[in-house]
């Protein structure tokens, strides 16, 4: 965020995170992007990610912490990030709660997100 603030002379208290998921896998790219970072390695518990949709949706059977695909992640200005139809999605280092917490990515929805934070949907670093 601090380097894309200050190529574009934005400050740095009003920029936040865009987080895209792909439908793409790691071996899938070649280079990193020109702006940004691609992340992978990410699994999600209590819900699963359809890439086909590209939403959020219930989890399989037997299926606890799906792995994500790749995540395009870019600093934008606040003002111009779109919550509508959003998850706040909290991320965490580990299974545990609480201490481990590192950031919130907005992923898209079609159900309401209350339903997700019900089901205590997270991202994990590892499992």
């Amino acid at each position: 965020m601090q380097s894309t603030a200050r190529k574009n002379e934005w400050p740095l208290d009003k920029m936040t995170l865009q987080c895209d998921v792909t439908k793409k896998n790691r071996e899938d790219f070649a280079s990193p992007p020109r702006e940004g970072a691609y992340v992978h390695g990410l699994f999600m518990e209590g819900a699963r990610w359809d890439a086909q949709t590209g939403i959020i949706t219930d989890a399989r059977l037997k299926e606890l912490t799906p792995a994500m695909p790749v995540i395009f992640i870019k600093a934008i200005p606040a003002d111009k990030q779109d919550i509508r139809s959003m998850y706040l999605c909290p991320v965490y280092k580990t299974r545990q709660r609480g201490p481990t917490y590192v950031w919130t990515f907005n992923l898209k929805t079609r159900e309401n997100p209350s339903k997700w934070v019900l089901a205590g949907v997270a991202l994990l670093l590892q499992i």
